[in-house]
C-alpha cells in the first residue's frame, strides 16, 4: 500500500470511527486530520496554515456582513412590507397565497440572501395565514421552504461570494447578475406547479386586482427594494467591492429597519445582533473545518461549495461549461439539497415554524422538487439564462 493511500485509509477510517462514536463533526474533522498529517510525517503546524489561508480572504468577509443585513431587515419590519407587494402583484390569482409566498421570497431573497432566513422570517407570517385561509398546512409549508432557495440565487446571495472567492478570478458582480433570470425561472416553476395544485384541490383567490394599491405597496417597499440596488448596482458598476457594499448595506438596513419602518428599536438592533454572532459562529466553523469531501452529504451548503468547486469546476470548464453558469448551477443545486432528507436543514426549520410533522412536509414537498430539477435542467441546457444579462450589462459597460 503506498503513503498516499494509507494517509487517505487513515483519514477516512479515523474520521468514520469517531462520528460513529458520536464525536462532534468539528472535533472528527479535526483530529482524523490530525492523524493524517502524522502518518505522512508533516509538521501539525500545516493544518493551522492551511486553515488560516483558506479564510484569508477580504471578499469572504462579505458573509458575515450579508448575514447581518438580513438578519437586520427580517427582524426591522421588512417582512410584511414585501408581503404586501407580493400580494398586491399576484394575490389575486387561483391559489392567491402560495403565490404571495413565492413572490415575496424573491423580494426577501434579495434582501437577506439566504434559504433559512426566508423560511424562518416569511414562514412564521405566511404560513398561519394560509392555514387560516384553508390552504393545507403541508402545502403551505412546501410552497414556503421551496420559494426560499429563489432567495440562493437572487443577489445577495453570500454563497455566490463563497463560490467567487473559492473559484478564483471570478467577478461577484457578474455572478450576482446572473442570478436574477434563473431566480425568476424557478418562481415561475413554483408558480405553475402551485396553480395547479390549487386548481385540483379548490384554493381561495385573493382580492381583486387593483393598479391603484400595487404602485402604492411599491412606494412602501421602496426602501426595502432600495437595498438591493446599493449591493448590486455598487459591485457591477464597480463602486464598491463585495464586501464593501455589505457593509454599506448593514448600515442601511440598519438606518432603514429603525428610522423609516421603525421595526426594531435600540434594544431590538443588540438582540438581532447576538442572534447574528450565533449564525456566523456556525458559518466560520464551517469555512475552518471543511476537509474531508463526504462531509458534502452531512453539511451545509457553504461547506459544499468550497469543496466541491476546486474539484469540479475544471471539468465544467473542460466540457464547455462557463463558469457563472456553473455557480448558479452549483448554487441551486445545492439549494434542493437544503431541502432534502435526511438533513435538510431548510426542511427542519420549515417544520419547526408550522409545526408540520417532516414526513408530511417530505410529501408534499415532491411536486414541487420537480419544478425545481426542471429549472435546474433549463440552467443547464440553456445556458443564456445564466449568462445573458451579465453579458448585456458588461457590452454596455
Amino acid at each position: 500500500m503506498s503513503i498516499d493511500t494509507m494517509a487517505i485509509a487513515i483519514l477516512l477510517g479515523s474520521f468514520f470511527v469517531m462520528v460513529l462514536l458520536r464525536f462532534p463533526i468539528a472535533y472528527a474533522v479535526a483530529l482524523s486530520s490530525m492523524f493524517c498529517l502524522l502518518s505522512q510525517g508533516l509538521p501539525l503546524n500545516t493544518i493551522c496554515q492551511q486553515m488560516v489561508k483558506g479564510i484569508s480572504s477580504f471578499s469572504l468577509m462579505a458573509v458575515p456582513f450579508f448575514i447581518t443585513m438580513g438578519c437586520l431587515m427580517g427582524s426591522g419590519g421588512i417582512s410584511e412590507k414585501l408581503i404586501a407587494l407580493a400580494n398586491a402583484c399576484v394575490g389575486w390569482m387561483r391559489g392567491g397565497m402560495a403565490m404571495v409566498n413565492i413572490v415575496a421570497s424573491y423580494f426577501f431573497g434579495g434582501i437577506s440572501g439566504s434559504a433559512a432566513a426566508d423560511t424562518a422570517s416569511l414562514g412564521s407570517i405566511l404560513i398561519p395565514m394560509m392555514v387560516d385561509q384553508g390552504y393545507d398546512d403541508d402545502f403551505s409549508t412546501a410552497v414556503t421552504i421551496t420559494s426560499s432557495c429563489e432567495g440562493l440565487l437572487v443577489p445577495p446571495s453570500h454563497n455566490m461570494v463563497i463560490y467567487a472567492t473559492t473559484a478564483g478570478s471570478l467577478s461577484v458582480g457578474s455572478l450576482f447578475l446572473a442570478g436574477y433570470i434563473p431566480g425568476a425561472f424557478l418562481a415561475l416553476s413554483l408558480m405553475i406547479g402551485s396553480y395547479i395544485i390549487s386548481l385540483k384541490r379548490g384554493y381561495p383567490k385573493g382580492e381583486k386586482f387593483s393598479i391603484k394599491n400595487l404602485f402604492r405597496q411599491i412606494l412602501i417597499s421602496f426602501w426595502a427594494l432600495a437595498a438591493i440596488l446599493i449591493v448590486v448596482c455598487g459591485v457591477v458598476g464597480g463602486k464598491f467591492t463585495a464586501t464593501g457594499s455589505a457593509v454599506i448595506a448593514v448600515i442601511y438596513s440598519l438606518l432603514v429597519s429603525v428610522f423609516i419602518y421603525r421595526g426594531l428599536d435600540w434594544k431590538g438592533v443588540w438582540r438581532v445582533i447576538g442572534e447574528c454572532v450565533d449564525t456566523l459562529a456556525i458559518v466560520l466553523a464551517l469555512l475552518l473545518n471543511l476537509i474531508i469531501l463526504v462531509l458534502g452529504c452531512i453539511m451545509d451548503m457553504a461547506p459544499i461549495i468550497l469543496i466541491a468547486t476546486p474539484i469540479l469546476l475544471p471539468i465544467a470548464v473542460s466540457i464547455g461549461s462557463d463558469p457563472i453558469q456553473f455557480g448558479i448551477m452549483m448554487v441551486l443545486n445545492c439549494g434542493i439539497g437544503l431541502l432534502t432528507p435526511p438533513v435538510g436543514a431548510v426542511l427542519f426549520i420549515g417544520s419547526a415554524v408550522s409545526k408540520v410533522p417532516m414526513e408530511r412536509v417530505v410529501k408534499a414537498t415532491l411536486p414541487f422538487y420537480k419544478c425545481m430539477i426542471v429549472t435546474l435542467l433549463l440552467i443547464t441546457f440553456v445556458p443564456a439564462i445564466s449568462l445573458w444579462l451579465p453579458q448585456m450589462v458588461q457590452a454596455g459597460l
